[in-house]
């Protein structure tokens, strides 16, 4: 099947804290947190489409640093909206016409590998939805609004959802028709929403989302551990000293 990937990369990234860049654009390992992500698709026969998600002011900043990188990798860039799903949606108009299925994966999600997106690809081609995620391994509490416990929650069953959530394109297209302005956390709620059975493939908890700094520390030790990509990917060609 034919597959698009979009890359959301649009949010404020408020908890990253840094004054000069956002997380996607951060550097990580000698390049743009977005690249490594996006890379992970664009060496895959499978995929004929990546399109990623900016906000609006962040045009200028991206085009001065990365729009030869989008040209030379045939990544198409999109202005996202007010909320995730909005930027989504904009996505997903743009989306070519022949693609069977659609992943959504976190631009701030750098460290995949391959066939992690194969297995997840691979049940969502069987069911039409499925989403990697890891079983919940730590005691969970509910606090009180005094910061007292409240309860202790069970973690049975409970998974934490990752990235990339791969769908049938017509579950997901149906999917953001019918959310009416309902605030989702990820795109697998608003296909369950639709009545759709979205499969849960088990993924490794290295598979982790940048959201602060000592994330984006974590990420660079986790690269050094993971096996390479078949190809090393697009560097920056005005090259990253900008940011050091």
């Amino acid at each position: 099947m034919r597959l698009a990937v979009i890359l959301p990369a649009a949010g404020q990234s408020r908890r990253f804290r840094d004054p000069n860049y956002k997380k996607p654009f951060a550097t990580l390992g000698g390049r743009a947190v977005w690249l490594h992500s996006a890379e992970k698709f664009l060496n895959r026969d499978d995929c004929v489409q990546t399109i990623l998600v900016i906000a609006s002011e962040d045009r200028e900043f991206f085009d001065m640093k990365f729009k030869a990188n989008a040209a030379i990798m045939g990544v198409d860039v999109v202005e996202g909206g007010a909320e995730r799903a909005d930027s989504i949606e904009r996505a997903l108009a743009r989306v070519k016409a022949d693609v069977d299925l659609i992943a959504v994966h976190d631009a701030a999600r750098p460290c995949l590998v391959d066939p992690w997106i194969s297995s997840v690809v691979e049940a969502a081609e069987k069911s039409g939805a499925a989403i990697l995620a890891a079983p919940v391994a730590a005691t969970l509490k509910r606090r009180a609004s005094d910061g007292a416990i409240e309860e202790t929650v069970s973690r049975e069953n409970l998974w934490e959802a990752q990235t990339p959530q791969v769908f049938r394109r017509d579950l997901l297209l149906e999917a953001y028709a019918k959310r009416a302005g309902f605030v989702a956390t990820d795109d697998a709620q608003l296909v369950e929403r639709i009545g759709q059975p979205v499969s849960i493939v088990e993924c490794s908890r290295l598979n982790i989302k940048i959201t602060t700094k000592e994330d984006l520390r974590l990420a660079e030790q986790i690269l050094k551990i993971l096996p390479k990509p078949k190809l090393e990917g697009f560097v920056n060609p005005l090259g990253d000293s900008w940011m050091k």
